[in-house]
């Protein structure tokens, strides 16, 4: 798998648009950050994992 811009941009105007969806998972806190890999390690998790900064 490579990265593609051309690619990456269609996939950003359908998510833009509505027509896809991404899936989150799980959002945690930064502070969590080690129980976030160990939950994207364990092999659970069923969509994106997001790690909130701010």
């Amino acid at each position: 798998m490579k990265a593609n811009g051309k690619q990456l941009a269609e996939i950003g105007k359908l998510i833009d648009q509505g027509i896809i969806t991404p899936v989150l998972d799980k959002v945690f806190p930064f502070e969590e950050l080690n129980q976030a890999m160990d939950y994207v390690n364990s092999g659970r998790a069923k969509g994106k994992v997001v790690v909130k900064i701010k």
